[in-house]
């Protein structure tokens, strides 16, 4: 195996499952993952999307299988993860020093989500699109391996998601993982599209 093979990102789940409370929310669900893979994750509310995408980042316990990962994660959920006491430019400026990235990479997440005019203003002043993007910038400028994007596109207009779907195309072109739940259809190439029904998943 190369050096540059060793330092690819991987991804897989064997055969997990989830209990929340009295309520086993994902059971049996295996998938995999590798450099330049998309997976999008669909179902209706509580199926377990989200759980799926915190217990892959590492937030939530699987009550049983197994998880293996390789490589760097960023997750955006409903949980902006912003300090709104600050510019956009100086919250996306703590997260990316956080994650070791660069100011070229801080630039080009303000860019890629037509942040630019905005950079200077309060995150708490944002609307509820701007926030979103913002978020998703946070991800973008974190240049990590693997992108966890829990309803990316909830809030944004028809630009922001075009601009969305570009990223996560060039995320995987240049190597990454990317896994999107959402509630629409994909609207963009995918390796795998999973239908979560709040047991496990169909391809």
């Amino acid at each position: 195996m190369s050096s540059r093979q060793a330092s690819l990102p991987s991804l897989s789940l064997d055969h997990v499952a989830v209990m929340r409370g009295n309520r086993m929310v994902l059971r049996g669900l295996s998938v995999a993952a590798r450099a330049g893979d998309i997976i999008w994750i669909r179902g209706a509310n509580g199926c377990g999307k989200s759980t799926l995408l915190r217990l892959v980042a590492g937030l939530l316990t699987a009550t049983s299988g197994a998880i293996h990962s390789k490589g760097r994660m960023a997750l955006t959920d409903e949980n902006l993860a912003l300090d709104g006491n600050v510019t956009v430019k100086d919250a996306l400026r703590f997260w990316a020093d956080m994650d070791g990235a660069s100011a070229d990479a801080r630039e080009a997440a303000l860019i890629d989500m037509d942040l630019q005019d905005l950079a200077y203003i309060p995150v708490r002043f944002l609307s509820t699109g701007q926030r979103k993007r913002a978020s998703i910038a946070r991800v973008l400028a974190s240049h990590a391996d693997i992108w966890l994007l829990d309803e990316p596109y909830n809030g944004l207009d028809s630009a922001s998601c075009v601009r969305l779907d570009q990223a996560i195309i060039a995320r995987a072109a240049s190597g990454g993982i990317v896994l999107v739940a959402a509630h629409q259809p994909p609207s963009i190439n995918v390796a795998t599209s999973l239908l979560l029904d709040g047991q496990g998943a169909t391809a």
